[in-house]
């Protein structure tokens, strides 16, 4: 009966639209590089102590705990306290164990042991229960209380110690790391107890789902204060993202605020990390070996040797994080590194006067100095690259500050190299160095083993190639090409007009070589230069790579720098860059950016359907298929406009002071705007997708009440259509109170949920009933249908007290579907807070604070009543007219202000719902 209600067209285009949804899902949850993180191994069994906490935090926080980690030896020696090392605080996330501190707490160990415990650390972690902070927020300030608690318990340990801390450094995974900066918004806690703060994917400008109030209250509370406070903070902060491999907490949300604290905040995405150079998903960011051992290192940097402690100085932590996080220049960390270096001792110079020089470093049994004059090159010359593969930390190339015929001292630009996976290289512009006579290669003796050094000369023109981006809309049809026909070893490709998150492109490099079979490595890097989020690939050469371009973060309105695709050649091969527009990946970003707004855009598409129906019934007397009125009422320009005639006012100065004296919250495009996640067309975008899907939900719930009845049916006799359609069932009064007494002692979800199931008890029942009665009908039931509407005309005018016929039960259905279909996104939205209760049950009865409480209050009575009700009786109802118009402006007001904030999306519902119960009263 749905799909007979629903023409060709319309049903090809919901199939083409599941494709296209698919497609985007399937970028998000599968188009991305495989897991290149190595697995951390303990070397000895993981030993998780738990610290007593004092009888009073114990009984405040009873599902907490504190725990210290430790291996073999180490765990044995302090499980007596107390501790002698320094304190490293883990925190985890959204339905996070306290045992994922295990990676990285034994990494720092063995690095210990390999220093011979000059320094140790000790790894604390907080056992939060496995809360689904995420879902539901309410528990979010009762962490952050227990955390400044447990930093205080943790210090205490460390008294009388000759090197005690002062402060603790935190490692906060996911929603941990979130909880670890709402510290700083509690009155009594004093910065000073954290020295370091390193997040791990987590989701600091927005949360991912805001499904409660409490979420985004709390978000709002910890924001506001470090942007309000930014001069004031003074707390080294470092985040790190994991890349296109997280489609749970998307990279962009993880990138710090940049204001005026900036100096001591970086945000990474792990494939831009060196000696990392992988995307991790949500999980594997707290066990990937590369990033742990990264993360390990710059702690041990970071120690100071007069406190024993991590250093207080906050130029040092940010240097320290920089050179670890950002840039390395395959050199050991320095404080402060010598630059002047002196060229003493027996060595053989060698001097090298062209423009273009490869060097085989094999058996050298002497120290060998490579001296490239610059006055013969600086004139047609602009830039100098050299490159090597020897990745030891020894410095390697010099500026020979003096014109002798043999440097005898020399600025050590080693320091300015940047470490790739197979290469060090380094690039200098000239003119930025008039005071250098030579660049200076230095070749240490070599025993058994063979690498290689490249320089070469080149005009900056020759090397930079401008390729712009085909247009969004070419769908992959067009392309555009550059051909590198000089046998450089090194290009820039300026990447024009890419800048926005909604392009996605396929690069496809192509190399030809010549020359011998040697295995040649060729390295290609995306560089974005206003965000940390760049990614290499590796190809080994000849070969055609498939590069995706793709961005976390748009680029700001005053940025004016130029993406590029730095390519590390080989001289021997020629390279041929592809570029076009890949359709599939923008779905995926729309998808990536905008999934979270999806439940908005289906719950205004029915609520437009709902609006029909009950307004057909107003002016027919007949409720007509839903799928036929979604198809009439669900249209985009009954929605959108609105909303964009409503942004653009608010930018006036007398609308938006109106707009703040009637309280009116902010309108979520103008929060999207914000955080640059304005695509082309996304709302019709996700209003289709909304439309789809709200088809395929009703479909979904039609088939569902018919296969309930048919058990039903099964399972026991067939019941009668009701006798009296305006009579209300005894027992409602009483299971109202019931429901309403279970949402005040317990959770709100819990109720809304068994109100939902008692309705769909309700309409389960009266589809069986009607499918008995038509059954057990022998006539023709066009004449019965024909004769049912004349007879029910005619009781209408006349009696009081009527038998619902098969027609009315048939338009009671078609409401009631809606209506189960509307319920059914309400119920999935209040399901976290319930999943959350049913978690802690063992903890507490009452769930405290509730999100869904004042929701059930209201939702609770109106399911009662629509429940035990049909259409018959409200068709004459005074209120029927003015009920059918409200869902068309709660259906904008859905888009409006519940695309980024999804816990008012149910308020929406609440409101028709409540207005069609009344119909039968009124």
């Amino acid at each position: 009966m749905f799909l007979h209600s629903v023409n060709l067209w319309n049903l090809a285009f919901y199939v083409f639209m599941v494709l296209l949804a698919t497609l985007g899902l399937w970028d998000v949850f599968f188009g991305f590089e495989e897991n290149k993180c190595s697995m951390s191994y303990m070397f000895e069994y993981p030993e998780y102590q738990k610290i007593e906490l004092p009888k009073k935090l114990t009984k405040r926080y009873p599902s907490y705990e504190l725990y210290l980690y430790g291996e073999g030896s180490y765990a044995e020696e302090h499980k007596v306290l107390p501790l002698t090392g320094i304190p490293v605080l883990f925190l985890p996330g959204n339905a996070g164990s306290y045992k994922q501190v295990r990676s990285i707490g034994s990494i720092a160990l063995r690095k210990a042991e390999d220093i011979d415990f000059k320094y140790h650390f000790d790894f604390f972690s907080v056992n939060f229960n496995e809360e689904l902070v995420a879902l539901y927020g309410g528990s979010l300030q009762k962490q952050t209380k227990f955390v400044h608690e447990c930093i205080k318990t943790i210090l205490k340990l460390y008294k009388g110690q000759e090197f005690a801390p002062t402060s603790v450094a935190i490692i906060g995974h996911s929603m941990g790391g979130l909880v670890a900066r709402a510290l700083l918004t509690l009155k009594n806690f004093k910065q000073d107890l954290i020295n370091l703060l390193v997040t791990q994917a987590t989701p600091h400008v927005a949360p991912v789902m805001p499904l409660d109030r409490f979420i985004t209250e709390f978000y709002m509370t910890v924001n506001n204060y470090w942007i309000l406070n930014a001069q004031h903070i003074n707390l080294t902060t470092l985040s790190v993202a994991g890349g296109f491999r997280d489609y749970q907490v998307r990279s962009g949300l993880t990138f710090l605020p940049k204001l005026s604290h900036q100096t001591s905040a970086l945000s990474v995405v792990s494939s831009a990390v060196p000696k990392t150079w992988v995307s991790t998903d949500h999980l594997s960011i707290v066990w990937c070996k590369q990033l742990q051992l990264t993360t390990i290192r710059a702690f041990f940097d970071l120690i100071d040797a007069d406190t024993k402690q991590i250093t207080q100085k906050p130029k040092k932590k940010f240097s320290v994080l920089n050179h670890h996080f950002i840039r390395h220049p395959a050199k050991q960390f320095e404080e402060n590194p010598s630059i002047i270096s002196d060229f003493t001792g027996s060595s053989m110079w060698v001097p090298v006067k062209v423009a273009k020089w490869s060097y085989v470093a094999f058996n050298n049994s002497d120290k060998t100095y490579f001296a490239f004059p610059l006055a013969s090159h600086r004139k047609s010359y602009s830039h100098v690259y050299c490159q090597s593969t020897m990745l030891d930390t020894n410095s390697w190339i010099f500026g020979c500050i003096n014109s002798t015929s043999m440097c005898q001292q020399g600025v050590d630009l080693s320091w300015k190299a940047e470490l790739l996976p197979t290469i060090k290289s380094l690039t200098l512009r000239l003119q930025d160095y008039p005071f250098l006579s030579h660049i200076v290669i230095y070749v240490p003796p070599v025993h058994g083993s063979k690498f290689f050094i490249d320089c070469e000369f080149f005009k900056k023109e020759t090397r930079s190639i401008q390729l712009p981006v085909t247009h969004l809309f070419s769908f992959g049809l067009s392309s555009r090409k550059v051909k590198l026909n000089l046998s450089g070893l090194y290009y820039n490709i300026e990447l024009l007009n890419f800048g926005q998150i909604y392009q996605a492109f396929k690069v496809n490099v192509v190399s030809k070589c010549s020359g011998g079979k040697e295995e040649k490595t060729s390295i290609y890097k995306l560089h974005i230069p206003w965000s940390y989020e760049d990614s290499l690939t590796i190809a080994q050469v000849p070969s055609s790579t498939e590069i995706s371009l793709k961005l976390h973060v748009a680029q700001p309105e005053n940025d004016s720098h130029v993406a590029l695709l730095k390519m590390y050649t080989s001289s021997d091969c020629r390279y041929e860059v592809t570029i076009k527009t890949s359709f599939p990946q923008i779905l995926g970003q729309v998808v990536r950016f905008h999934g979270g707004a999806f439940p908005a855009y289906v719950v205004s598409s029915i609520l437009l359907a709902y609006g029909g129906q009950l307004y057909s019934l107003f002016s027919t007397g007949y409720c007509l298929e839903y799928a036929a009125i979604l198809d009439k009422e669900a249209k985009p320009y009954k929605v959108d406009p609105f909303v964009i005639m409503i942004k653009f006012l608010l930018g006036y100065k007398w609308f938006k002071e109106l707009w703040d004296a009637v309280l009116l919250p902010e309108l979520d495009a103008i929060v999207l705007t914000s955080q640059s996640m304005c695509f082309p067309l996304v709302s019709l975008i996700l209003f289709l997708f909304g439309t789809c899907t709200a088809y395929w939900s009703g479909l979904l719930s039609s088939t569902s009440v018919q296969l309930l009845s048919s058990l039903w049916l099964a399972l026991k006799r067939p019941a009668e259509l009701p006798k009296d359609v305006k009579a209300m069932s005894p027992d409602l009064p009483v299971l109202t109170v019931v429901f309403l007494i279970v949402s005040w002692t317990t959770c709100g979800a819990f109720a809304i949920l068994l109100s939902y199931l008692y309705y769909v008890f309700k309409v389960v029942h009266l589809q069986a009933s009607l499918t008995a009665f038509r059954s057990s009908q022998p006539v023709n039931p066009k004449h019965s249908r024909r004769s049912e509407k004349k007879s029910n005309h005619h009781k209408d005018s006349s009696v009081q007290s009527l038998r619902l016929s098969a027609q009315d039960a048939e338009d009671s259905l078609r409401m009631h579907g809606t209506v189960i279909n509307l319920l059914t996104w309400v119920v999935l939205l209040s399901l976290p807070s319930l999943i959350y209760w049913l978690k802690n049950l063992r903890y507490y009865l009452k769930l405290n604070p509730d999100p869904c409480k004042p929701l059930a209050f209201l939702l609770i009575p109106a399911i009662a009543i629509l429940g035990n009700t049909h259409t018959v009786s409200v068709k004459s109802s005074k209120l029927l007219k003015t009920a059918s118009q409200f869902p068309l402006p709660l259906a904008v007001g859905v888009v409006a202000f519940g695309s980024s904030h999804l816990y008012r999306v149910p308020s929406f519902v609440v409101i028709p719902l409540l207005f069609h119960a009344l119909c039968n009263f009124l």
